[in-house]
């Protein structure tokens, strides 16, 4: 296996400066997009880790015209981390939690997991949702990084959002599909809130909270868009009741041992960053 440079390793652990205006900003509109977070040298060496990786754990083979709409979004793998040393290197960045820690304006974020969503060639729309639907967590206080391996353009699908729709209760109840995409569709027609569609450079990375609503378009280039995501979950976080059928299942798959009312602290939760 390929070995993390130093200069790479050193990179992965440099803070990332933000500004009070940065910070406001997302506290207002709760997703925001950085640029140079992460340099052009360690965007490519995580491109290959990271492809390589997906490349074994994939075990999608149905053809992209007879998926589901929800399978023809992405190939989409879990805690890439837990089976590769160099990709946890990434996961484990202090530069990228201690962003997710200052945005959420607390004293420390815990990993919650990592997933790989690799939209080919072709690939459907990601249709709009809101994370925080499947997450069995008592408070708003997650963010996603959303990192993309590549320069991104609209041809690829980068991610949308809905600037401050972390207000809307209607549609937090739906899971990811066609009908969560027309309903939610049309309760933000008749709001306010901006709609933020916008390429993203290279070593340009988003973070978004588990109740932004969010989606993203088909890829109608001649390449897969290839992300990588962290979500981080406040040190503290409790778990909660589970409300539906996917918090049940987030509990025991990504909260191992965990108990309601009780800090979520299993050893695949670890704390990735603390001031």
């Amino acid at each position: 296996m390929v070995s993390l440079s130093t200069a790479i390793s050193s990179h992965l652990h440099q803070p990332y400066a933000l500004s009070e205006e940065q910070i406001n900003f997302y506290r207002e509109n709760r997703f925001i997009k950085l640029k140079n977070v992460l340099n052009v040298e360690t965007i490519q060496f995580f491109n290959d880790a990271i492809t390589k990786q997906v490349n074994e754990m994939n075990e999608e083979h149905t053809a992209l015209e007879n998926r589901t709409t929800y399978g023809k979004a992405f190939l989409q793998l879990f805690n890439l981390w837990v089976k590769n040393p160099i990709v946890k290197e990434l996961i484990f960045s202090k530069r990228l939690a201690k962003i997710a820690s200052d945005l959420m304006e607390v004293d420390g974020v815990r990993l919650y997991h990592d997933q790989a969503l690799f939209k080919e060639s072709g690939g459907g729309i990601t249709p709009w949702h809101a994370d925080q639907y499947y997450w069995p967590l008592e408070t708003d206080k997650t963010i996603t990084a959303w990192i993309p391996l590549q320069e991104t353009p609209l041809t690829m699908g980068p991610l949308e959002f809905s600037a401050g729709s972390h207000r809307i209760v209607e549609g937090r109840e739906l899971e990811i599909g066609d009908e969560s995409e027309q309903v939610i569709q049309n309760n933000l027609r008749v709001t306010d809130f901006k709609h933020v569609i916008e390429a993203f450079d290279i070593g340009e990375i988003s973070f978004h909270s588990g109740w932004v609503f969010h989606r993203a378009g088909s890829n109608v280039s001649n390449e897969v868009r290839k992300v990588m995501t962290i979500i981080y979950m406040d040190k503290n976080m409790i778990l909660k009741n589970p409300e539906n059928k996917n918090q049940i299942n987030d509990w025991n798959t990504w909260c191992p041992g965990a108990k309601v009312g009780e800090i979520i602290n299993s050893p695949i939760n670890p704390i990735l960053y603390s001031n």
